[in-house]
Parts: C-alpha cells; sequence; structure tokens
C-alpha cells in the first residue's frame, strides 16, 4: 500500500492511497472459490459450478465488495500509518493509478487541531461567597406565603401590589395596535410585568372608572412596531383585588407539606433550599468564569465539519424545544453557528485538558451527582438507587461530571480569589421582561 499526505489547508488533508492489483485480484479470487463451494445455479451441482461461471455470475458483485471493503480498511490502516487524527468521516473519490494497474483513490478529510495548553495560570476566577441572612430567609417565606395568596375585591383605589383587572385598547396615530388589545387583564402593580407608564397610569383608579392615557415605548422594545412610538391607551378598572397572605405561623408549613416541626422546620428547609440554588449558581458563575479564559487564552482552529455537524445538532434541539416538526419551518441553521464553534472548541481544549491532567472520573463524585438530582423526588433513596443501576443514565453523567472535574482543575491552575455577596443581590433576575401593555 503506498500512501501520500497533502496539506490542503490548516486543518484539511488530502491523503492518496494505492492498492496494489494483486492484492485485490487474490481476495477476489479467494471469495469467487468460496462463493463457488455453495452457490446454486440451475444445470450445475452444488460445489460443481465452473469457475468461469460463477465469474460471470458473481464476479461484478465480489469485486465492489471487495473495494469497498479495502477502502475502509486500507483508509483506516493509512491513517494510523501517517499518524493522522481524522475529525469526522472522509469523503473518498477513485482515481487513475500511477501504473495504470493498481487501484487508487483519494480520501479527503480534516484533522483535529494539535493543542498545546497555555496560559492557563492567567485564568482569573472570582468565587462569590454568597452570605444569607435572617432577612433573606425571611423574604423567602413571604414570597412563600405570596404563592398560597388569595385575592379579594377592595372597594377602594388601587395600589401597588393590588391586582387590578382592566380592559383596555391601545390605538397609534388612531389606529387600533396590534396586540394592544385586552379584556379583563389582571395586572399586579409593582411586579414590573407592564411598562411603567401603564402601571403608573392605573394607580389610584378604582373599580368602574376608566382612563386615557399615552405610553412611550422604549427605543430597544422587542415588538418593533411600537419601538420608540407613543401610544393612546383607554382602559376601564372591572375591579381592584387586595391580596391576602396566610398566617405566618405552622398552617403555612402545612401548606407546604411540611407536617413535623411546622414553621421552624419550613424556615430551615427554607435556607437548605436557598443555600442549594445560591452553590448551583455559583458552580455556573465559575464554570463561565473558566470556560471564558480557557477560551481567551488559548484561540485555536477548529475543523469545519465539526462545526457544521454541531449547529445541525444545536437547529434540530432547538426544534424539538419549540415543538416544530416541518423542517421548513426550522430556525435557519447558520443562527447557530457562533454556538456551535464556540461549543466544538471548548470541547476539544476541555478534551486536552482531561489527557494533560491525567483526570479519570471521579465514581464518588458521580454518586453525589446523581443523589443530589434525586434530592426533590419523593422518595430521593429509591430514586438514586434506580439511577446508579442505570447504564444508559450514568453514561450522559459521566462525561458531564469528568467536565466539573475539569473546571475544578482549572480553578485550581488559575488565578482565584473571592468576593462577599448578599443573596437577594446575587439571585435577582437580571431584569423583568415587560409586556407591550
Amino acid at each position: 500500500m503506498m500512501v501520500r499526505v497533502e496539506a490542503t489547508g490548516t486543518l484539511e488533508r488530502r491523503m492518496r492511497v494505492e492498492l496494489p492489483a494483486e492484492r485485490i485480484e487474490q481476495e477476489v479470487e479467494t471469495r469467487l472459490k468460496k462463493v463457488g463451494r455453495t452457490a446454486r445455479i440451475k444445470g450445475f451441482r452444488p460445489g460443481k459450478v465452473p469457475t468461469r461461471v460463477v465469474r460471470q455470475r458473481f464476479g461484478g458483485q465480489i469485486r465492489q465488495e471487495v473495494l469497498s471493503e479495502l477502502m475502509q480498511q486500507s483508509y483506516s490502516d493509512a491513517v494510523q500509518q501517517e499518524k493522522l487524527n481524522p475529525a469526522a468521516g472522509p469523503r473518498i473519490e477513485p482515481v487513475p493509478a500511477e501504473d495504470g494497474k493498481s487501484f487508487a483513490y483519494v480520501a479527503t478529510f480534516e484533522v483535529l487541531p494539535e493543542i498545546e495548553l497555555k496560559d492557563l495560570d492567567k485564568i482569573k476566577v472570582v468565587t462569590p461567597e454568597v452570605e444569607i441572612t435572617d432577612e433573606d430567609r425571611e423574604d423567602m417565606l413571604t414570597n412563600l406565603r405570596q404563592q398560597k395568596a388569595t385575592w379579594e375585591a377592595a372597594e377602594r383605589e388601587a395600589k401597588e401590589g393590588d391586582r387590578v383587572i382592566v380592559d383596555f385598547e391601545g390605538k397609534l396615530d388612531g389606529e387600533p395596535v396590534k396586540g394592544g388589545q385586552g379584556t379583563g387583564v389582571p395586572v399586579v402593580l409593582g411586579l414590573g410585568h407592564m411598562l411603567p407608564e401603564f402601571e403608573k397610569a392605573l394607580n389610584g383608579m378604582r373599580a368602574g372608572e376608566e382612563k386615557d392615557f399615552q405610553v412611550t415605548f422604549p427605543e430597544d422594545y422587542h415588538a418593533a412596531h411600537l419601538a420608540g412610538k407613543t401610544v393612546d391607551f383607554h382602559v376601564r378598572v372591572e375591579r381592584v383585588e387586595e391580596q391576602k397572605l396566610p398566617p405566618l405561623d405552622d398552617s403555612l408549613a402545612e401548606l407546604y407539606g411540611v407536617t413535623e416541626g411546622g414553621l421552624e422546620q419550613l424556615r430551615q428547609d427554607v435556607v437548605a433550599n436557598m443555600r442549594r440554588e445560591a452553590n448551583e449558581r455559583v458552580r455556573a458563575d465559575v464554570k463561565e468564569q473558566v470556560l471564558k479564559g480557557l477560551l481567551e487564552t488559548n484561540p485555536i482552529e477548529v475543523p469545519k465539519s465539526l462545526v457544521e455537524r454541531e449547529m445541525h445538532a444545536q437547529q434540530h434541539e432547538a426544534m424539538h424545544r419549540l415543538g416544530i416538526e416541518d423542517p421548513a419551518k426550522a430556525p435557519p441553521v447558520e443562527n447557530f453557528r457562533e454556538l456551535a464553534e464556540r461549543s466544538v472548541r471548548l470541547g476539544l481544549l476541555l478534551r486536552q485538558v482531561i489527557e494533560d491532567a491525567g483526570l479519570t472520573l471521579d465514581h464518588e463524585r458521580l454518586k453525589r451527582k446523581v443523589e443530589d438530582i434525586c434530592s426533590s423526588y419523593e422518595d430521593p433513596e429509591a430514586m438514586a438507587a434506580s439511577w446508579l443501576g442505570n447504564r444508559e443514565l450514568l453514561a450522559r453523567l459521566e462525561p458531564i461530571v469528568l467536565e466539573e472535574q475539569a473546571v475544578d482543575w482549572l480553578v485550581e491552575q488559575g488565578e482565584a480569589s473571592s468576593r462577599k455577596v448578599g443573596f437577594r443581590e446575587y439571585m435577582k433576575p437580571q431584569g423583568p421582561a415587560t409586556r407591550a401593555t
């Protein structure tokens, strides 16, 4: 077997392989003899079919099978011989042999980049130390009370915290605005689910009252036809409702399934849950810092074939998430290029980190991961035992755990520091999404 490799790009390779004619003919003859011993052809007894008849009947098919198998085997052997690391399958094209007798083909493929990690000690990671105060805990209890709250009609002016049931209509230049109408719409004043000017106009109104006012939409508003526009609204208040919270006592604990320990146990459970949520946010925060630093300190070129494959995988995932079955209605695959490139680049870098650090799966950590996932189930121990006995589920978790180990290792190599931060500040949403009205 003759092999010649040519670099046609940073990562693309063009490999020419020639197989001796004798090797092909020898394999074809071997298979023809094997077929001849069992072939059933009318007019001949099994095992007595002349070689020329077997060749005439099966020769073409057998030759194609031999060539196909030899190409696959020789490609694998040639890649190993030349110490190449293909990123994906090759594009193979038969070509004329130089001696006119041998069989030759050209395989075009991309190789994985050779990665030499550097500047890992320059990756900066600031780990938040989240402080949970008694005030944070009581705020969370208030949230729990609000989730179980009831609403009662209030014969007074609406104020912050009230729920106002309204009918409204918006017009732009005298014409009704698309999506700018509603009947019996509940608006809780102060939540920020509506634009501030709209909520402000409802403050002080009573049931049965009507009002006309204007709302100017932000320049960056998500509905382009309203961005930066001033809309005239007419509103009628159907009713004003005030919130009635359940009492802060053992009965609240019972509402949340705490049957022993009452309110004090609920407080402990709330703090434990807050700590768990904070820890999850911290882990995600630290991971993002590490991955961003790894990308910045180790820029690498990635195979286009892997990026294309990842783009289509993300497109299919988006279709599944959005409930889209018709491929014609799928988001354009090009929309996923940037995320796909980042994902592939990170995957290659993390694989190199794992190899360089000599990391192997921590089975105890895997077990803790399973237990953490199952902690919210009714019978966490039984659920965890079920997961740990399911090879398929564990196979999905193992690369996630190994990646977490790699992130921890990178934190140890980098510039690590910490900062204290309050629970409320750290866990607050990035900002409320306001509706058109």
